[in-house]
């Protein structure tokens, strides 16, 4: 039964092509745009997670405080507020995993008849660790490098293609700050981070080499930056929380002073910009699903038309016996091929467009099944939603006016 209801939909079908044609267009566009969209949107979320990916996970960076001279205060990181002594204490508490003093700035580099303007950090291994940052060529320096404060620097990809011209500078010596310093190691790439800022564009050397041959400190072991790795995202706010309760103690601050340090978490920041992508996804999938309105909404202008056209055919069926549910079932397949059908070329084209974008622009866009299918779920829902009417109205007609109607 249901068998031959296909084959006469397809029948139905074949007589107006021109027509069921067009009214296949609405829905062509529709799951089209709608996995394009979403291909679009969640490629953004990919390249999202993939720069939070770089930066490491569960971290937050405490910076010394701002200072006041003549009225005139300095921003964070201004004043020697943080010591070495500060991170050992921190990486002591529970639910840190590491802590990294840190003291940057930018500096120029020279190699041979080059050089090179980039961001050279001083720290101590934990940072890279905390970073999740893998060195792939050459070894990165150790704590017997930091108590020694040794020249030797871990230079990112970005440099190795400006300084060195990309050949291997493992055991080549630049100069930084007309201090020589001899390169042990490679890091591997990260690309850009949230703020744009390329993160290979760097130059990690020993804490202690830079606080006494680079930049100099005006107090003995004071930092800039402590960099901290909580052991979990759920042990985030208490480790925040009591990192504060130390700094506070350490450096002997009353109740109702103001902290002398500011504390940012990164990973807030990375989730925040996930967040947005996200819901820019949402929202591109959303604008498309109109089309996938429109496109239901001429479905049933076509098939009402049909039920029209076929009035007395209608009667002819109920006069020789066909039930209510037989003639609901009829136009309900033909609204379920046609929806069906035009769901299958959108998929096609909005696969095809999705890829051409990436193959032309370098554009990030995933297409994903599940994407695909939901998109096809809705396209199909539509077309059933949409032809429930007209095909309900084609079963309650009166066999006899039926017959009549010219």
């Amino acid at each position: 039964m249901l068998k031959a209801m296909l084959g006469e939909a397809w029948l139905a079908m074949g007589a107006n092509r021109l027509r069921t044609a067009l009214t296949m267009l609405g829905m062509v566009i529709g799951v089209g745009a709608v996995v394009i969209m979403i291909a679009i949107g969640q490629g953004a979320q990919y390249a999202v997670q993939q720069t939070i990916a770089t930066m490491g996970s569960n971290l937050f960076i405490v910076l010394s405080g701002s200072f006041t001279t003549a009225g005139v205060r300095s921003g964070s990181a201004g004043g020697p507020t943080l010591t070495v002594a500060d991170a050992e204490a921190i990486a002591e508490l529970d639910g840190i995993a590491n802590a990294a003093p840190t003291h940057q700035g930018s500096r120029q580099l020279v190699y041979g008849s080059q050089n090179w303007s980039t961001q050279v950090v001083g720290t101590t291994p934990a940072y890279l660790e905390a970073r999740s940052w893998t060195v792939v060529s050459g070894a990165p320096f150790g704590e017997s490098d930091v108590r020694a404060a040794t020249r030797v620097a871990v230079v990112g990809k970005t440099v190795v293609e400006n300084l060195f011209n990309g050949e291997d500078p493992v055991g080549k010596t630049m100069r930084i700050q007309q201090n020589p310093f001899i390169v042990i190691g490679v890091l591997g790439s990260k690309g850009q981070n949230l703020d744009g800022r390329d993160q290979d564009d760097t130059v990690f050397i020993p804490l202690t080499t830079a606080q006494r041959k680079v930049f100099g400190t005006p107090f003995l072991n004071s930092v800039r930056m402590i960099m901290v790795q909580a052991e979990s995202s759920e042990v985030m706010p208490r480790a925040m929380d009591a990192v504060t309760a130390l700094l506070r103690q350490r450096h002997r601050l009353r109740e109702g002073q103001p902290d002398d340090f500011f504390m940012r978490n990164l990973s807030a920041a990375a989730e925040s910009e996930a967040a947005t992508t996200r819901t820019m996804s949402i929202l591109l999938g959303a604008i498309a699903s109109i089309s996938l309105l429109v496109g239901g909404i001429g479905i049933m202008n076509i098939m009402l038309v049909s039920v029209t056209e076929r009035t007395r055919e209608i009667g002819v069926r109920m006069a020789i016996g066909a039930r209510q549910r037989d003639i609901l079932t009829q136009f309900l397949l033909e609204a379920v091929l046609i929806s069906f059908a035009g769901c299958l070329l959108g998929l096609v084209l909005g696969v095809g467009i999705a890829l051409a974008i990436n193959a032309v622009t370098g554009m990030v866009v995933v297409v994903s099944g599940t994407s695909a299918l939901v998109a096809f779920a809705v396209a199909a829902g539509v077309g059933i939603f949409f032809g429930w009417y007209p095909a309900r109205k084609a079963a309650r007609l009166d066999p006899i006016e039926a017959l009549r109607y010219q």
